[in-house]
């Protein structure tokens, strides 16, 4: 049995707030034109059957999502195709032994008894198959904080920037029935205990830096090489983030940065120059809300063969909000016998990212480690602090 709570004051903050536009007469976000929106699967859960093997699998399957470099997320999709599983397990969780009950079988009861009387059982597969097949999650921030026990607060991404929503707290009365309140929920009660955003995927078409790591790493400089050919590895060391760039209701930052150059780069004359063409690398990384402001080690190699004949390597740097995808014009600067050449570069990204740092890396930017011989180097580069590598 569930027992539902709302107080005045809540409903009051709610009103003047206005944090569900269908409420106030504000136009919804696009996404929200199907038949269940980000506030409907929010309730849904709510008045689910709820038990400690549920919570579990939902922790199991953030888990297993951060672990392979996305966000703390469980793909509605994945919750009724392969309970447990996190973004990046292509579908098979890696829990052995699966669940007694997983959470699409609390679903599937749900919409049963909702509507299975009025529509019947070809509507119900219906409702099912929305939910599925559509692009919302449960996303849990600070999941590394649970304790294992304590029930969620479900609340849904509000959009519009909003920092504050309402939501459903989940709890067990006296007599074990289960008791859901409305609260008022922000950043601070998430970092504080368990809460459950449902909002909309934006990463799980990409493949974060964890997944192809091992592919990009170079591995040993080659010393079989001659010493004066002053070739190095260049790569990301670390990389910090010193403001997030979207609200807490949408999750972690993803960033893209960009590389373009002419990566081994070694002429003596004009007619060399056609044995060369600029290269660009792309990679992902999903900064998670609890790691703000602090360093994340990695090895993401940018460049293989670093020479000294190359002058400027364009770099830049996005935090992924979509959009068109429109170019960066720039280009890659070599130099050979004191003349420099620039390569044309058209570098991709989307219209309605926050362009974190764009710009040229210089060769002087990377003299003073270049002097002995190689090391690392740490430059600010708009609100996240980079640590690059020349080895």
């Amino acid at each position: 049995m569930k027992t539902f709570r709302f107080s005045a004051a809540l409903l009051c903050a709610l009103a003047l707030a206005g944090c569900d536009g269908r409420k106030n007469g504000l136009d919804l976000p696009q996404h929200d034109t199907g038949l269940f929106s980000l506030s409907d699967v929010a309730q849904m859960i709510s008045e689910l059957p709820l038990q400690s093997e549920h919570l579990d699998e939902v922790y199991d399957a953030v888990s297993a999502s951060s672990g392979h470099g996305y966000d703390e997320e469980y793909l509605l999709n994945d919750l009724f195709t392969a309970p447990g599983a996190g973004v990046g397990d292509d579908g098979k969780p890696t829990k052995a032994g699966g669940y007694k009950t997983p959470l699409r079988d609390l679903f599937t009861d749900y919409l049963a008894q909702k509507y299975g009387t009025k529509a019947g059982a070809a509507d119900v597969e219906r409702y099912i198959n929305a939910l599925s097949t559509s692009d919302m999650q449960i996303y849990w921030p600070y999941s590394e904080n649970w304790d294992g026990r304590e029930f969620p607060i479900v609340t849904f991404d509000p959009g519009y920037g909003a920092e504050s929503n309402y939501g459903y707290l989940i709890r067990l009365g006296a007599d074990g029935a289960h008791v859901v309140d409305s609260v008022l929920v922000n950043e601070q009660v998430a970092q504080e205990r368990p809460v459950w955003v449902i909002n909309r995927n934006d990463d799980a078409g990409f493949t974060p830096l964890e997944l192809f790591a091992s592919e990009t790493k170079a591995g040993k400089k080659d010393e079989g090489k001659k010493e004066e050919e002053k070739e190095y590895i260049f790569s990301i060391q670390s990389f910090k983030m010193l403001r997030n760039y979207d609200s807490w209701f949408g999750g972690a930052s993803e960033f893209f940065i960009k590389t373009g150059a002419v990566d081994g780069f070694k002429a003596t004359k004009d007619e060399d120059l056609k044995n060369y063409s600029p290269s660009l690398t792309d990679l992902m990384l999903v900064v998670r809300r609890h790691q703000l402001k602090k360093k994340i080690p990695f090895d993401a190699v940018l460049l293989t063969n670093f020479t000294d004949q190359m002058e400027k390597i364009a770099f830049m740097v996005v935090e992924d909000d979509g959009g068109t995808t429109t170019n960066w014009k720039c280009s890659a600067v070599v130099k050979y016998n004191s003349k420099s050449y620039g390569f044309e570069l058209d570098i991709p990204y989307k219209d309605k990212d926050d362009i974190v740092w764009r710009g040229q890396l210089t060769r002087n930017f990377f003299q003073e480690i270049l002097e002995k011989g190689g090391g690392t180097l740490t430059g600010r580069f708009g609100d996240v602090e980079i640590t690059f590598g020349l080895q």
